[in-house]
């Protein structure tokens, strides 16, 4: 970690606060910011908040990590490192959703302990797409032509400037069923709910938190006065959050 990283928790607070903010990737591209270096695009990155939840978890003064979640989705290699981090972390961890807790950032939030929404954030979107708009028939008004040059079948499937065949899609669609499978069963067995439980919950659409609630993919209803209070009960002590 940088320097200002490690001097992020040597302040007077026990809580880690970590933040998972707008599309989540596994790291931020360099297109992504600025030329002074400010970020200009909303996005968090793996790689991120789980060195963050790491170095949390090495520190002896905090005593919990606060997950603040406020995204509607992003990749599921990201979702899976940061739910892996927090389910492999040593010191109690909450999510907290805001706003929104969808598809990837969801995934993410279920390796928490507790997970807390309002009961108006929206939750869930367990689902996996790969959708894109073809550009074949506007091209073709515009003048250009694709020239299809590459070794190995599939090498371009899913090019937008290029009809999708058959096998292309069948392809594509083999991998996004196996991701749907391994989000499934990650937020049945992080949840503690049999699959069949989510299965029915998992066809892409959001909840608001009243019955995200009532289909345990949230723990309690509330927003940051209650997921305090809850670290408070948990560490034993006032909790101060120190945010990333």
């Amino acid at each position: 970690m940088v320097e200002d990283e490690l001097a992020l928790y040597a302040r007077d607070c026990n809580i880690a606060g970590i933040s998972l903010r707008g599309d989540l990737m596994t790291y931020i591209p360099p297109d992504y910011y600025s030329e002074s270096g400010e970020q200009i695009y909303d996005a968090a990155s793996s790689e991120d908040i789980v060195s963050r939840i790491r170095e949390a978890d090495k520190n002896e003064n905090i005593k919990a990590v606060l997950l603040e979640v406020d995204s509607y989705g992003g990749y599921p290699v990201a979702a899976e490192e940061v739910m892996r981090a927090l389910l492999d972390s040593s010191k109690p961890t909450v999510a907290l959703i805001r706003a929104g807790g969808l598809s990837a950032a969801y995934l993410s939030s279920t390796g928490a302990d507790w997970i807390i929404a309002s009961r108006n954030s929206d939750v869930g979107s367990i689902g996996v797409t790969s959708s894109y708009v073809e550009n074949v028939e506007k091209n073709k008004k515009d003048g250009l032509t694709y020239q299809q040059l590459n070794v190995g079948k599939f090498k371009d499937a899913g090019d937008p400037n290029k009809q999708l065949s058959g096998e292309e899609k069948e392809l594509i669609l083999r991998d996004l069923a196996l991701i749907y499978e391994s989000f499934v069963e990650s937020v049945a067995k992080n949840r503690h709910l049999p699959v069949d439980t989510i299965r029915p919950l998992a066809d892409g659409s959001s909840m608001l938190g009243t019955m995200a609630l009532k289909n345990k993919l949230i723990d309690q209803l509330g927003g940051e006065k209650e997921a305090l209070a809850y670290l408070e009960n948990i560490i034993q002590e006032e909790p101060s959050i120190c945010w990333d």
